[in-house]
């Protein structure tokens, strides 16, 4: 582990694994809202609660109109 050219793969790697692994947050929270007040996975009803709070969810996370993103510091 001495060489930095591992040291840059393990961070790389390990940066990947981290955001790779907050990809399906939204989906599943959007998921979670909707089965948990009664609506069974398949139904009309999911279906449409479901793509109502993935939207909401999508605009809470998004950025304003004509801001721009700034990088991260981590």
């Amino acid at each position: 582990m001495n060489s930095p050219k591992l040291r840059s793969l393990l961070l790389v790697s390990i940066l990947s694994a981290l955001a790779l692994s907050g990809c399906g947050s939204i989906e599943s929270a959007a998921q979670q809202d909707c089965t948990s007040i009664g609506w069974n996975i398949g139904s009309q009803g999911y279906n449409d609660c479901y793509k109502a709070r993935l939207y909401e969810r999508k605009l809470d996370y998004s950025l304003p109109p004509g801001d721009k993103p700034s990088p991260s510091l981590l």
